[in-house]
């Protein structure tokens, strides 16, 4: 049956990829996005029954307008980066806070049956253990780490006090195409993968040895799409990754072996905010949405290099 799903940061590298798998299935898709880090190109790709509302999450009335009469809603819009809430911490916390506020207001009074929210892995910060599990207490390091932390708590406000259904996802370092390389605060593996098909060296800050569970972006999708419609999971939260661990040298002697190159890294210090180690363990998403990752690392390490020669 063919549902009205609103995408907010449908323009951006994950939203756009929700968007097109939704379309694909023939379901009707609303973009919400003001195209500050998303991307004009990434909604050129998409094909079906697709609008496009050109606003900022920030504005209540005009969500109100794009929210009407729909079924569903993807929020994964947020101004994205560690580093960037750290110089800016009260524009994160405008589009992180404030925008999911606004997100969870329109959706409650457009009637949407639930919300799936982009959550982050750094809400962990570096707390101890390998594996960080859901019932480990919070510990934010950075203002972005706070501002999608807040998002969760109000997502299962809302789910308590309003019975708007809401669902938040941790990730884990997401990765595939049409991530974008060129922003000063563009995740690693894109801003890798661009700098070594040039043959030029990778910037490390920090030793190297720091590791992360990178989910290759059908994962997330696949997951997004089990917790919007899973029964019995209004409320929750819970790890979207796949309990895997790649260290920053690893990845680039990965990377090495899919472009027949032998690039050394560059170090530099190490960057207030970040954190060592972030390996998710997924057994709640596990037994409430048979998930399972559908696409391993190197599979999609492949895939992203590819992408990234292909575009060139």
């Amino acid at each position: 049956m063919s549902e009205t799903y609103v995408v907010t940061g449908g323009a951006g590298f994950i939203g756009s990829h929700i968007a097109e798998h939704l379309l694909r299935q023939g379901h009707r898709v609303r973009i919400v996005d003001n195209f500050v880090t998303g991307k004009r190109t990434n909604v050129a790709e998409l094909s079906g029954d697709l609008e496009v509302f050109e606003i900022n999450i920030t504005d209540k009335a005009a969500l109100d307008t794009a929210f009407a009469g729909a079924d569903y809603v993807f929020h994964q819009a947020a101004l994205a980066s560690v580093p960037r809430s750290v110089a800016d911490p009260l524009t994160s916390n405008e589009y992180n806070v404030t925008g999911t506020l606004n997100v969870l207001l329109a959706a409650r009074d457009a009637g949407v049956k639930r919300v799936a929210y982009a959550a982050s892995s750094s809400a962990y910060g570096d707390i101890e253990g390998e594996f960080k599990t859901e019932d480990m207490p919070p510990k934010p390091l950075s203002p972005y780490a706070v501002a999608k932390l807040a998002g969760e708590y109000y997502c299962k406000s809302f789910t308590e006090v309003y019975g708007l259904e809401t669902v938040a996802l941790r990730y884990f370092n997401v990765f595939g195409p049409r991530q974008d390389e060129t922003s000063q605060y563009a995740a690693v593996i894109p801003r890798f993968v661009a700098a070594m098909s040039r043959g030029e060296a990778p910037t490390i800050y920090g030793d190297g040895e720091q590791s992360r569970d990178f989910t290759y972006i059908d994962n997330v999708v696949h997951g997004n799409l089990l917790a919007i419609q899973a029964p019995d999971v209004g409320g929750e939260m819970m790890n979207l990754a796949t309990d895997g661990r790649i260290s920053l040298l690893d990845l680039v002697d990965k990377i090495n072996g899919i472009l027949g190159t032998n690039i050394t890294p560059i170090f530099e210090e190490g960057r207030a905010g970040d954190i060592k180690h972030s390996r998710a363990a997924t057994d709640k998403a596990r037994d409430l949405l048979d998930y399972a990752p559908v696409v391993d690392f190197d599979t999609g390490l492949a895939r992203t290099v590819e992408w990234f020669l292909q575009r060139g």
